[in-house]
């Protein structure tokens, strides 16, 4: 069974910056796209960011681009989300998410939770 883990998320005024983790683990873990989803209490859960596990090639949602990156380190099954210059609209639990299509939703973590204050 594949396990993912997100941690860094927290409490930031706007303009600061966080740093999420997404650890994957589990038999042959082999993923195509690893991603991040945001998503607000009662409402589906939006792509934020993904990226392809075979060639890096990422993609972003209008709102945070030039903001956030993403990135991975193979070698440790881990993706990054590097988040800069937050907004509060950014507010949400973050959800690593992984899988063979473009904005996986095949697996994904626990959540952390991200709060922008003004």
């Amino acid at each position: 069974q594949v396990l993912l883990e997100e941690s860094g998320g927290g409490s930031v005024q706007a303009g600061g910056s966080l740093r999420l983790s997404c650890v994957a683990s589990g038999p042959s873990f082999s993923s195509v796209y690893r991603a991040w989803f945001r998503q607000l209490s009662g409402t589906e859960r939006l792509g934020v960011a993904t990226i392809s596990t075979r060639n890096g090639i990422t993609y972003y949602d209008d709102r945070v681009k030039g903001r956030f990156t993403i990135s991975q380190d193979n070698a440790k099954n881990t993706v990054y989300l590097q988040m800069n210059s937050v907004k509060p609209e950014d507010t949400g639990m973050y959800y690593c998410a992984a899988g063979d299509y473009y904005w996986p939703r095949d697996y994904w973590g626990q959540g952390t939770q991200v709060t922008v204050s003004s």
